[in-house]
């Protein structure tokens, strides 16, 4: 080989003194190699410096060593973790993950995996804009599995927590705690996820024979920046609610320094999704730990299981991610009737609940961000 030159298979093959042939069986990690011929083939990449080109890997296996992953958006807390978990446990397993955001835009979903399956992926993990976003298309035999919602499609899988078991422990925990009025902050109850968290929340009320007063429930809330205003109009009422539950930590983000603006930081509070510094507030935010790197990290490992053929075809039952509530102290306070009513508990020696905002809601996002959600 020439000096400079870069080697290719046919110089591999030749100073291990083996075929063409066999040097690709190599490569593709044929196991019908025997171990003492592999072993020289390995050598003689090392020594060579020999680098695979992927895109021909790609042509002579049928797919390529990446992942496509179709998620809502990068900048959702929740989302940045779960993605980052998937990336790590395919990139330990030799996969390059190729990430994209659909924005809950079903053509925009479509387009994205039909991208990914013409690019010869391996695999999808896609993160659905609804039930039968895929069901009709011409996918071949891509593996797919779904991830934080359940999909439809034949032969695929789907990786989720029980939302509706897990809101309605949050609410039932603050009617253990001795609330009646509970409201509810969400973004739209068209995301599947969103719409089980509402019918949990519905069924604790029920079974605790406790009115839902409409007023309280509050499904308008896309990100942080609508929670203020929802916040405030929901203790501008008559009759305000003693306690809230978040549905995701986009409006957790929002509702802890919305709490603290309207002189409300004595109200039960429950978050859904877990955020680094729920635990250092006074009270530490009681969370429903749904953990987004758990998930995402089953997802890559039963979506790497179909790519290798592990797993039988055919229609799978959903993987049910094991959840649970963490108290810290929001979930747990009394109902109390007014902010005067925490001004005379604190006098008479009772703790004294603040939650510090002075860096702002949009700092607190960045900070999260930052830490990849990490929990």
């Amino acid at each position: 080989m020439s000096a400079g030159k870069e080697a290719i298979l046919r110089d591999v093959a030749g100073l291990a003194g083996v075929s063409i042939k066999t040097a690709s069986r190599v490569l593709n990690e044929d196991p019908r190699v025997a171990p003492l011929t592999r072993a020289k083939v390995l050598s003689a990449m090392s020594q060579l410096e020999y680098r695979p080109d992927p895109a021909a890997r790609s042509l002579r296996a049928g797919r390529d060593r990446s992942v496509g992953v179709v998620v809502d958006s990068i900048g959702d807390v929740f989302v940045a973790s779960l993605v980052s978990s998937i990336e790590t446990l395919l990139a330990d397993a030799g996969y390059q993950v190729l990430m994209a955001s659909s924005h809950r835009d079903i053509d925009r979903e479509r387009a994205i995996v039909q991208d990914f399956h013409q690019r010869r992926c391996a695999g999808v993990i896609v993160m659905p804009s609804s039930r039968d976003s895929l069901n009709d298309m011409r996918l071949g035999d891509l593996p797919v599995v779904f991830v934080d919602r359940k999909g439809d499609r034949a032969d695929s899988q789907s990786v989720v927590v029980d939302d509706f078991e897990l809101a309605r422990l949050a609410t039932q925990h603050l009617i253990d705690h001795g609330h009646q009025r509970i409201g509810i902050l969400s973004d739209s109850r068209t995301v599947s996820t969103t719409d089980s968290r509402h019918l949990g929340y519905c069924r604790a009320m029920q079974d605790a024979g406790l009115a839902i007063d409409p007023a309280l429930v509050r499904d308008d809330c896309p990100d942080e920046r609508f929670v203020l205003g929802a916040v405030t109009e929901l203790f501008a009422l008559e009759s305000p609610p003693t306690a809230l539950i978040s549905t995701n930590t986009r409006l957790s983000l929002g509702v802890v320094p919305a709490l603290h603006l309207v002189g409300r930081t004595h109200t039960g509070f429950v978050a859904f999704g877990d955020f680094p510094m729920a635990a250092s507030l006074t009270p530490a935010v009681t969370v429903i730990d749904h953990s987004p790197r758990r998930i995402g990290g089953i997802a890559a490992h039963t979506l790497l299981k179909r790519i290798n053929g592990e797993l039988a075809t055919g229609v799978s039952e959903p993987i049910v991610v094991s959840a649970g509530l963490i108290p810290r102290g929001s979930g747990e306070l009394p109902p109390c009737a007014d902010a005067s009513t925490v001004a005379s508990r604190s006098g008479s020696g009772a703790t004294q609940v603040f939650w510090p905002i002075d860096k702002g809601v949009e700092m607190t996002s960045a900070a999260i961000t930052a830490e990849g959600g990490r929990r």
